[in-house]
C-alpha cells in the first residue's frame, strides 16, 4: 500500500548560543561517530515549532497543554452560564473531566500549605500530570458539563452521559495535537500517536563547548569605593552547523484531525492547512534557550523536502563520518553539502527510492552541491507545491492540471 510521508531535512549554521541546555547549564551534546557533537533535543525543538503555530493557524486549530485544565474548564462553563459561581463552574470541570478521562483532579499539596500559611484562599486542584486538550473538546466538555448542571454527579453515573464526555475527548483533535501525539495516562485509549517525529537536532561536526566569562556593572555605584563587578558569573555555548530531521506520516495526521474545524469545507482541507503549518514553523522557528544572551537568531542555509511513498529515511548517516573544514577555510557547511550530496545518492539508489519527489530550498555558494537534489524553490514555493502534491494524494482527489510536479533524481540533472 502506497503511503504519503514527507521528510524534511535542514542544515542551519547557528553562532555562538546555548539553545538547550541540561541539568547542569551546559548546552546539550550527544556521541556519534566518535566525536561529541552539539545537540538539540526533540522536545525543544517540537515546543518551538508549536510555538510557531500561532502565526500560522487559527487559534481554535490548536490546543492547551497543561496541568490547570480544571480552571480552563471551568473558564468556560462560567463563559456559557454567568449565573454559576466559581465554585460551581470548577466543581462541574472537574467532575466532567474525571468522567471524560478517568483521572483524578486534587489541590496540589504544595500549593494549599503555602495558601493556608498565607492565609490565601485555596488553590484550585489541578491534574497530576500535563494534560493535552484541543480549543473545540474543551469547548464541547464545557457544554456537556451544563447539561448536567442540576446534579452532576447523578449525571455521570449515566453511562451514556459518561461515554459521550469520553468521545468528546477523543474526537476533533486540533492541529498540535495530531501533529505530536498525547498521552493520557489515566485512560490509555484516549492516547493519540504522533503523526510528525522529530529527530535531536545534531552538529555535522565536532564541537567543544566554550566558556563566557561575563560581569555586570552596578549602575548606583557612582563613588567609587568599590570598584569590583556588580555581578560576575559564566555561561556555557557552543557554535555549530546542525543536521535537523523530522518526518510527517500524512495518512496519520488525517486519521487524526478526522473531519476538521469547518464542517462545510472540503476533505483535504485541514491535512492541507496541517502541513503547511508544520513546514513553515518546524524550517522557521529557533528555540529560546538563552536567546537574549547570543541572539542566535539564524535560518536555515538549506532545507530538503522529500514526498516518500514507503517509509521515512533520514539523511544524518551522511554525517556519521565528522565533517572537517579544510585547513585554512573554516567553516562547515560547505563540506556537510558535499558529504551530504554523495550519501543521498548512493542511500536512494541502493534502496531504490529515487523517484521520490524532492524539493531544495537554499541560499549562498556554499549550498550549490544541493541543487543536484531537487527542484528549486524559495518558501513560498516549497510549502504551495508540498501541499498540492500531498493534496493530489489524499482519498478522493486526482492528480489535476497545474499540480506542481518536482523532479526525480533521475531528472535532476535536467534545468529547473
Amino acid at each position: 500500500m502506497t503511503r504519503t510521508i514527507i521528510d524534511v531535512h535542514v542544515l542551519q549554521s547557528v553562532p555562538p548560543s546555548n539553545l538547550n541546555r541540561d541539568d547542569t547549564g551546559s548546552p546539550k551534546s550527544a556521541f556519534y561517530g566518535g566525536v561529541r557533537r552539539a545537540r538539540v533535543s526533540s522536545q525543544a525543538w517540537k515546543r518551538a515549532t508549536r510555538q510557531a503555530f500561532s502565526a500560522f493557524l487559527d487559534p481554535r486549530e490548536l490546543g492547551v497543554r497543561t496541568r490547570q485544565v480544571p480552571g480552563l474548564l471551568a473558564s468556560r462553563i462560567r463563559d456559557a452560564d454567568s449565573s454559576l459561581s466559581e465554585e460551581t463552574a470548577m466543581n462541574l470541570a472537574v467532575e466532567t473531566l474525571s468522567a471524560a478521562t478517568g483521572s483524578k483532579f486534587p489541590v496540589p499539596l504544595r500549593k494549599a500549605e503555602k495558601a493556608k500559611k498565607n492565609d490565601l484562599p485555596e488553590p484550585p486542584p489541578e491534574s497530576t500530570y500535563l494534560m493535552f486538550l484541543s480549543q473545540r473538546q474543551l469547548d464541547g466538555l464545557a457544554e456537556h458539563a451544563l447539561n448536567g448542571a442540576a446534579n452532576i454527579k447523578a449525571f455521570f453515573k449515566d453511562k451514556t452521559n459518561k461515554e459521550t464526555a469520553k468521545k468528546i475527548a477523543d474526537t476533533q483533535h486540533s492541529v498540535d495535537v495530531a501533529l505530536f501525539g498525547r498521552m493520557v495516562a489515566d485512560s490509555t485509549d484516549l492516547n493519540v500517536d504522533a503523526a510528525a517525529q522529530v529527530a535531536h537536532a545534531l552538529s555535522v561536526h565536532a564541537v567543544e563547548n566554550e566558556s563566557d566569562y561575563f560581569t555586570a556593572v552596578d549602575d548606583m555605584n557612582e563613588d567609587g569605593e568599590d570598584s569590583g563587578a556588580g555581578m560576575i558569573g559564566t555561561v556555557e555555548f557552543n557554535s555549530a552547523t546542525l543536521y535537523r530531521y523530522a518526518a510527517l506520516d500524512v495518512d496519520r495526521l488525517r486519521d487524526n484531525l478526522g473531519t476538521g474545524v469547518r464542517p462545510d469545507e472540503g476533505g483535504d482541507q485541514p491535512v492541507h492547512r496541517a502541513v503547511d503549518a508544520f513546514l513553515r514553523a518546524f524550517v522557521q522557528s529557533m528555540p529560546t534557550g538563552k536567546a537574549n544572551t547570543f541572539a542566535n537568531q539564524t535560518l536555515p542555509d538549506a532545507v530538503i523536502v522529500t514526498l516518500r511513498s514507503a517509509r521515512p529515511v533520514s539523511f544524518v548517516g551522511a554525517f556519521e563520518e565528522p565533517v572537517v573544514a579544510p585547513l585554512g577555510t573554516g567553516g562547515h557547511l560547505r563540506g556537510a553539502c558535499a558529504q551530504l550530496v554523495g550519501y543521498v545518492s548512493d542511500i536512494e539508489k541502493a534502496y531504490g527510492v529515487s523517484g521520490d519527489p524532492s524539493w531544495v530550498l537554499r541560499a549562498g555558494t556554499s549550498t550549490e552541491p544541493l541543487a543536484a537534489l531537487g527542484t528549486a524553490v524559495g518558501l513560498e514555493e516549497l510549502v504551495h507545491e508540498v501541499g498540492e502534491a500531498v493534496a493530489a494524494r489524499l482519498p478522493g482527489r486526482t492528480p489535476e492540471n497545474g499540480v506542481p510536479e518536482a523532479r526525480t533524481p533521475e531528472a535532476r540533472t535536467a534545468p529547473a
